[in-house]
């Protein structure tokens, strides 16, 4: 099984949002990567496009609460794309997904972002 995450990000100068998509299981033993970059970010508004991502471990859920809280503290719209079923069972069970904005395309999610910051 390869539990390699990739992370990528695209930021949007104009509206203000910055999209970090995710590719792999997101693991404490990969999300240093992830974590890192959700706090060096400064937009307005952040998608983090989670379809590439078939599971998340609590370390994962622990980052993915950060990113929202800083993001509150920022003043800043945090907006989760693309969820798998899988994945959002695990928020759920957790008691999480009351935290977050969810959007189901990457478009609906920088509309949501935009329009809420």
């Amino acid at each position: 099984m390869d539990n390699q995450l990739t992370v990528a990000s695209q930021v949007d100068e104009v509206r203000g949002i910055c999209t970090i998509k995710l590719s792999g299981p997101l693991l404490l033993s990969n999300l240093f990567e992830f974590q890192a970059r959700l706090c060096e970010e400064k937009s307005r508004g952040l998608v983090i496009d989670l379809s590439g991502v078939p599971y998340i471990d609590s370390a994962g859920i622990g980052v993915l609460v950060n990113g929202m809280v800083s993001c509150k503290n920022h003043d800043c719209t945090l907006v989760l794309s693309g969820v798998a079923d899988r994945v959002m069972t695990v928020l759920r069970i957790t008691r999480v997904d009351t935290l977050f904005h969810f959007a189901d395309s990457k478009a609906d999610a920088e509309a949501l972002a935009a329009n809420a910051s």
